[in-house]
């Protein structure tokens, strides 16, 4: 006898429905079984012209599903590739951590427009930092309508807690998650990128210069 391994493969749910029964009541194993339901479902063709034309079948949706799958990818990667008309960078660090912020917030627009923001931002740790220096970066793009705007950041923390779902989301830091999704709401077709930190300077040195300012404050006689 011919042995086909994986007929529950090519199987149809009703046929292998139709197999546990038989299995039940005539004592047979569910392999057992299942040849037989899939020998009387081939006819007089026999089982090995069934699992031929099956198993192209599946190859053939296999292959239909990763055509689909490889031009959805390609047209993401297009839309990735294509500059926005708004580019913003932010980043925020807390010295020490935590300890005092200073927030650092670039955006780059249409026709050689450039904000520049570096701010005291409190008190925090690192992720609340990061977090201001995101909602900062949003408010100024609400109030200059930068709508088709890339923001990109380096803090994984911050880009995956306001992108994810909110299953996930970090209780500790949900004001902000809520600040920031209000904001995005205002402003269509914005991208976040995370990026690594050395492509991220920009931002970071205006989040230092900040702290800096912190510090001079600090020791500046009144």
């Amino acid at each position: 006898m011919t042995e086909f391994p994986d007929l529950d493969r090519i199987a149809y749910k009703a046929e292998r429905a139709a197999s546990r029964r038989l299995a039940q009541a005539a004592g047979l194993t569910p392999d057992e079984a299942l040849r037989r339901t899939l020998e009387l479902a081939a006819g007089a063709a026999g089982l090995a012209a069934l699992v031929e034309l099956r198993t192209g079948m599946l190859a053939a949706q296999a292959a239909r599903d990763a055509a689909r799958a490889s031009a959805k990818a390609a047209a993401s990667a297009r839309r990735d590739a294509q500059p926005t008309a708004w580019q913003a960078w932010f980043d925020g660090s807390a010295k020490p951590n935590p300890g005092r912020c200073g927030i650092g917030v670039r955006i780059d627009g249409p026709e050689g427009v450039r904000i520049e923001l570096a701010q005291p931002a409190g008190h925090g740790n690192s992720s609340e930092a990061e977090y201001r220096a995101l909602i900062a970066l949003l408010e100024t793009a609400v109030v200059h309508g930068a709508h088709g705007l890339t923001v990109h950041g380096d803090s994984r923390v911050v880009i995956d807690d306001v992108t994810g779902p909110d299953l996930y989301a970090a209780p500790a830091l949900a004001g902000y998650r809520a600040r920031a999704l209000a904001l995005l709401a205002l402003l269509p077709g914005v991208r976040l990128r995370w990026v690594p930190r050395h492509k991220n300077t920009g931002a970071d040195a205006l989040s230092q210069r900040a702290l800096i300012s912190v510090d001079t404050d600090a020791i500046t006689p009144t």
